[in-house]
Formats: structure tokens, sequence, C-alpha cells
């Protein structure tokens, strides 16, 4: 095995990571030893400093590529943050030997340095905190697009290319402490992509919002990834938190929401040590049944359950627009959507078949059938509250509105959204007769808006925030006793959820289109469960349900549009009001 130099700048980062070990011993695995009879892959070092996703960031790279790979077809590979750690080498070059685990690349990276240009004598920018610590998709996106073509670019001294598996099942990734929540992390976002996560000491805790993990994990419908996690009782208890019961509280996470995930729980504190002892261990059991895929589990979320048919998933229904929006339907069940930029509306009839109408849609974004079977529009590009018939005849139902979103009550009033981007919305009623009130105003970005079940309350989303705010509905159509309702969860890189549409079902549970899925709250305004749209965590902009028993969810997001059945059914707020039962408090 070749010697591989590492800089005193990055052994001094390491050593930092690290506690200094207890005198704590763990058995050594015979994988961990070098065999003398066992053949030696080979180490490809190189400097990596072309990234755009971390710009000026320089940093080490280190290839293992195993005795057994042929070069005949992609290998599987396994991904390390900090470097090469664990005795990895010795251990892939035992366990690929033994045919414990798949011949395997190994791609190991170091966190990125910014060097001064001013001062070369002045210290780096440490980028690692950034890098690991961080819940989004960044350092995924960096692996696939930036370090993987990087590493398919060398070959072995003996000529070999190196292919890299594109298969999500045939790929691992793991790290120690802020490592091991880059590695979670990576999977998390791209579950396609990682499928095999080692986390050791992982740093589930308050530095960059990793300490949200377990609560996700108990929201989210589950995904296919398969999950060893490790950690000391004594490790670290210190500003940020309390290693060891981040830890407990991950596993305990992952197994309720049904994942397949196995733990080791020693006696060390921040450290290497077990880790390093277990390895051979997580690879063995990461690696088990391949090339069989990671499959996802059962989550024990009621909430989920109560939706969701098992085997039933997320279908593409049309794709290749500009931008869609504005869902709305009618008593039969079909589903209308808009391209707003282009002002085109689609329909999707009870039996799937997708049409375009011709009509000029004049950019509307909201739209909603009424109890009189007409189709409105809030056509931004007018600036007019549309109706259309059944002939497609149009009849101008307000004007000097610059409504973004509308809902049809059974007794005609329309409540219209009309956000401005420079000063806070407003919300807007208009009557049957075209009376127009101004019935709300201060929010930030009115977006959606639907009703309760029985038409007694108002949602509506305030998309510059996380919020979805509620009013009492008065008899003359008024609004009061406005409050916060729904607390929505927002990515990590966005300071605001950005809900959009939103539509209640026949149990009063509101669906909410956001930057990270569909968000699904209880009556009291609880996020209970988060159903994600392809090809991960999609920004979603409208909801509706359609189909004959009202129990398909249409789902706009982006240039797509998806379908999915539900066990629950929905409301059109145009049909007589439905009673919802009781709410659990």
């Amino acid at each position: 095995m070749p010697t591989i130099k590492i800089s005193l700048l990055f052994v001094t980062l390491f050593a930092c990571t690290f506690s200094i070990a207890q005198n704590i011993t763990y058995p050594v695995d015979p994988a961990s030893v070098e065999n003398k009879d066992v053949p030696k892959g080979e180490i490809i070092s190189f400097t990596f400093s072309g990234s755009k996703i971390f710009p000026g960031t320089t940093r080490e790279v280190h290839v293992y590529v195993p005795a057994q790979y042929k070069a005949d077809k992609p290998a599987c590979v396994y991904v390390n943050q900090d470097g090469i750690q664990w005795k990895a080498p010795t251990v892939f070059d035992n366990l690929i030997e033994d045919k414990e685990m798949p011949v395997t690349i190994g791609v190991f990276v170091t966190p990125g340095k910014v060097f001064s240009e001013s001062n070369k004598d002045a210290e780096p920018r440490y980028n690692r905190s950034f890098e690991y610590d961080g819940l989004s998709d960044a350092y995924a996106r960096f692996i696939l697009t930036e370090i993987f073509p990087e590493v398919e670019k060398k070959k072995t001294k003996d000529g070999r290319a190196i292919l890299l598996s594109k298969n999500g099942n045939d790929r691992a990734i793991g790290g120690s402490s802020s490592g091991a929540v880059c590695a979670f992390t990576a999977a998390w976002e791209k579950p396609g992509e990682f499928s095999r996560v080692f986390s050791t000491i992982g740093t589930y805790t308050g530095l960059r919002g990793a300490d949200r993990y377990p609560i996700l994990v108990r929201k989210y419908e589950p995904k296919p990834i398969r999950i060893f996690l490790q950690d000391g009782k004594n490790d670290l208890n210190i500003y940020g938190g309390d290693w060891f019961r981040a830890n407990e509280a991950m596993e305990s996470a992952l197994t309720f929401a049904g994942y397949e995930v196995t733990h080791e729980w020693g006696e060390d504190g921040h450290n290497g040590n077990h880790g390093t002892a277990i390895f051979p261990k997580a690879m063995r059991w990461l690696w088990k049944d391949w090339p069989a895929p990671v499959k996802n589990g059962a989550s024990r979320n009621q909430f989920l359950s109560d939706i969701l048919i098992p085997g039933e998933d997320w279908q593409l229904v049309g794709e290749g627009y500009t931008f869609t929006e504005g869902t709305g339907g009618n008593e039969k069940g079909e589903f209308y959507f808009q391209d707003v930029p282009k002002s085109k509306t689609y329909k999707v009839d009870i039996n799937g078949k997708l049409t375009e109408l011709n009509y000029d849609a004049k950019k509307a974004s909201g739209t909603s059938f009424g109890p009189d079977g007409k189709y409105y529009t809030a056509a931004g590009g007018s600036k007019q509250i549309l109706a259309y018939d059944k002939n497609l005849k149009e009849t101008v139902v307000a004007d000097n509105i610059s409504g973004n979103d509308l809902i049809v009550a059974n007794n005609g009033n329309i409540y219209v959204t009309a956000p401005d981007g420079t000063k806070p919305g407003k919300l807007i009623l208009v009557r049957p007769n075209g009376e127009t009130k101004v019935v709300d105003e201060g929010l930030k970005f009115p977006n959606g808006v639907t009703l309760s079940p029985d038409q007694t309350q108002l949602y509506a989303t305030e998309s510059a925030t996380h919020w979805v705010w509620v009013y009492s509905i008065n008899a003359d159509g008024s609004l009061s006793n406005k409050q916060r309702y729904g607390w929505l969860h927002a990515p990590d890189t966005e300071d605001n959820a950005w809900p959009d549409g939103l539509k209640c079902d026949t149990a009063g549970r509101v669906y909410v289109a956001t930057r990270i899925g569909i968000q699904v709250l209880d009556q009291p305004g609880r996020v209970n469960a988060i159903l994600p749209v392809p090809p991960s965590n999609s920004q979603t902009s409208n909801v509706y349900f359609g189909g004959p028993a009202l129990d398909i969810l249409y789902v706009t997001a982006g240039d797509k549009v998806f379908k999915r059945k539900l066990k629950t059914k929905g409301v059109h707020s145009f049909q007589k009001p439905v009673t919802p039962g009781k709410p659990r408090l």
C-alpha cells in the first residue's frame, strides 16, 4: 500500500476534531489487520481547487482502487469525509477479498480551505463546519457533480480507467463527528444517490441545525436509506448539545420511522477509537445482501399511516411546462392547472387524460370552481377576477385586483390573496354581486388560500415566512380572530418555508405546498407529516384533491405535475360544508 502524505494542516484539523482518547480498548477485527496474502489496493491522491459550489476552496482527495477492480464495469463507491479514516484501505482489501462487501472504490475527501491571496502567511478559512454541519444538498451536489467527475478522470498505475456506479444502491457515505452529519445529510437530501450511511460520533446537535433531524425523521415519509450509528457515552456535552443523547435521539427517531438502522454504543469520548474498531462490522452490515436494494421502511407515524396507501407512490402526470400553478377542479373530480408564464390551462380528466384548454388564461395563477359551475381565475396579467362558463365564455367578476390565489365558498363569496412585493399584501372578499372589500392586510406575501371543511375558518399562507394564518369567517363574509396557525418547516438554505397553495381533507387535515414538499397539518395547526415530492425535496406550488372519489392528491412542482392516491378524501369549497371529526389535542 503506498504511503499517504497528509499535510500538517490536515493533521491539526483532524486532531481538533477528536478529543484525547481515553484508556479504553476495543477488540481488533481481523479485517483491520494487513494480510500479506491479500492483494493490496492502490491509492491515487490529488488536490482539487476548482469548486463552484464551495468557491475558493482547496482540498486533498484520496481514491482507493481495489486490486480486484477490473474496469470492465462501474464499481460501487464509498465516500468518506475528513480524508482516510478507520484503516479503511486495509479493511476494504480484506472484506473485498473475502467477498464480504462488493468491489468498491473509496473516495476520501478532506474539508476545504480558502487561502488568502493578499497575505500568504495568514491562516486560511476552514470550511469544514460550513460544508459538513449544514442541512442542505450542497455537499451532496459537490460530490456528485464535482468530485466524482474528477475521480473518473484518473487512472491507476496500470492504466485502468475509474468507473463509478451511478446507482445510489451502489453508493455508501460515511464520516465522523460533523463528517457523520454530512454523510447523513447527503443521503437524506439525495436518497436516490446514496443509500448507505456510516455515522460515528455524529454531531446531530445545535451547530448549524442538525439538532432538527430527529424531529424531521419522524415526520417525513421514510426514505430508502440504511444507517449504522456509533457513539460513546462519554462523548461531548458542550454549548451545542449532548452528543450521545443526540445520537440516541437519532436512533430512536430512525427506528420509529421504519428505517433499517443499527447502532453500537461504546464508552469512549469524541474520538475515532470505537469507530475504527467497528468499521469492518459496519461495512459488512451496510453492504449485506447487496445488490438487493435498500428499501423504504414502514413508519409508526400514525398520521402517515392514516393518509398513505402502502405501495402507492407519486406518479408523473406531465412535465416540461414553464411553471405550474393555480390548481382547481370541478364536481366531477377533474383537475385544472396553469402554465402561468405561457397563459395556458390544462385539464386532467377522471381517467387521467391530459388536455390543453383552448382559451387565454391571462397569466392566471389562482383558480377555483364555484357553486354555479363556473371556473374562476385570478388573472394577474389583467388585474381581474374572471369567470368562465362551460363554453369558456368569459365574464369579468371584479377589476383592479392583482390577485394571486382565490377560493370560492359554497355561498358564492370569493376570497382572494393579493400579495405585493414591496409592501404587505391583502386579503380581499369579492361578494356574489361583485362588491369588493379588503378583509385583512399586513401579511408578508399572502399566497395560498382555502377554507376549513365546515367553511367556518379561512386559512392563508404567508409565503415570506413559515406561517399559515387562520381567521374566523363571519356571517357577512368578513374575517375576524386572526391568528398564526400552522408553523411550517423551512429548509436550511432559506429564510422561509415559502408556503403556497393549500387544501383540506374531510378530516380537517391541511395540506400545504412548501419548499420541502407537502407539509400536512392536523386541525390544531401542527405539522405531523411531510411528503417529499420527486426528485427528493422539490419545491411545490399547489395542491388539489381530484378523481371521482376526491382521493387523488395532485401537486404542481416547478415544471412538473404529480399525482398520488391517498386513503383520505379532499373537500371542495364550492360544495356543501363538511363537518370534520373532533381533533386530537
